[in-house]
């Protein structure tokens, strides 16, 4: 049996986004008697447990149990852990999930790590934010190093898939997605179960949900959807599900336009029931500023449900319409960044063309079948990833 110690500042059961989910997706598909994983995460929560063991993943938290401070002293003190495990546990791999997590991975191997590490490459902010803000410049050498470093780099988009040569990586690249919400790709839920939440949001017989389940940040772009629909008719309305800083600025900004009676703010939901928030309604809508692939557009598409989105970073992987990519079947209705023109224009062209928008996110479903499957992902992860660098 092998062992791998992954780094990864967030993890379940609190905060799950993307880069979350897809490390327990793949845990959980691969046999404990095959890869014992391990984690060093940061404890944000004094009540949680320092350490606990969630699904595949033995979790060690470290920290203070404030945000702040915990995430300052985050990269010794994961380092100086990672040291005492691998004395009592002797590691065959390390893995770093995003850029970031290079820094304690690099600090490790300078107290005495000898395992060879994996970079999992998730951001969802663009090259420029993540390597040229004025905290971060002062470290990129040892972001550098982690990245030059490394025995295998797996990126989850195109777009990822670039940074590595830009930071001075030279070995092998791995490009493996992230997966749709299984309960989307496996149509794990009952008709009775949406109609419930169709009651639960008062969704009334002719109204149609415009519906995100994205955290509510700049880089969503909630407030484009929002001001596309002051340009749609009043029986369409958004369904906004999940959490974020800019919250009570999306709220304001429905008042100010008056369509805050349109808006339902869900607040934050479990991944185990966004998907009924999805079944429940009518057109997901995914204008993204930036994006490393877009997990719940991805979920979205497996929902059979149409969708508008922009082609920003990863979602150029699986974002096709017929005046961008002539040479692909379309999967959705693209919009540039920054248009709530565009997006009224698209929601209404799907409500008018409803056998070419049922068509369009069929054939979407069977691309995320074919590529965007957990079961595949993990098995890739297995043989590309660690069966390369843990040598079985």
């Amino acid at each position: 049996m092998k062992k791998v110690l992954i780094f990864s500042l967030a993890y379940y059961p609190s905060f799950v986004s993307g880069a979350e989910a897809a490390i327990k997706e793949i845990t959980d598909r691969i046999s404990p008697d095959d890869i014992e994983f391990h984690m060093l995460t940061l404890l944000f929560d004094k009540s949680v447990p320092r350490e606990e063991r969630i699904g595949n993943v033995y979790v060690h938290r470290v920290g203070f149990g404030g945000a702040y401070l915990s995430k300052i002293f985050f990269i010794p003190l994961a380092a100086a852990k990672a040291r005492t495990l691998d004395a009592k546990l002797h590691f065959d791999a390390l893995w770093s999930m995003m850029t970031y997590m290079l820094l304690p991975v690099v600090l490790a191997k300078s107290l005495g790590v000898k395992a060879p590490h994996v970079l999992t490459l998730q951001d969802g902010d663009p090259y420029e934010k993540v390597f040229e803000r004025w905290f971060i410049r002062p470290i990129a050498p040892l972001l550098d190093y982690g990245f030059r470093t490394a025995a295998m780099i797996q990126t989850i988009s195109v777009f990822l898939a670039e940074w590595p040569r830009k930071r001075g990586y030279t070995g092998p690249i791995e490009l493996i997605y992230n997966g749709a919400n299984p309960r989307d790709i496996k149509d794990a839920v009952s008709v009775s179960e949406v109609e419930e939440m169709k009651k639960k949001l008062g969704k009334k017989p002719g109204d149609l949900f415009l519906v995100n389940t994205s955290r509510l940040v700049h880089q969503k772009a909630f407030d484009d959807i929002i001001r596309a629909l002051t340009k749609l008719p009043a029986n369409i309305k958004l369904l906004a599900v999940g959490s974020g800083s800019d919250e009570a600025d999306l709220k304001k900004l429905a008042e100010d336009l008056g369509v805050a009676g349109r808006v339902i703010f869900t607040g934050q939901v479990d991944r185990g029931v966004v998907t009924l928030y999805r079944r429940a309604s009518d057109i997901f809508v995914a204008p993204s500023r930036s994006e490393g692939l877009g997990n719940a557009f991805i979920s979205a598409l497996a929902s059979r449900l149409p969708l508008v989105a922009t082609q920003v970073g990863g979602m150029a992987d699986y974002v096709f319409d017929e005046a961008h990519n002539p040479d692909r079947e379309p999967t959705a209705w693209v919009v540039d960044p920054d248009a709530p023109d565009q997006i009224a224009e698209k929601v209404k062209e799907i409500i008018a063309n409803p056998e070419k928008a049922k068509q369009i996110s069929m054939y979407a479903r069977k691309m995320v079948e074919e590529n965007y499957d957990w079961d595949i992902i993990a098995r890739q992860m297995r043989e590309r990833v660690f069966g390369r660098v843990l040598k079985s």
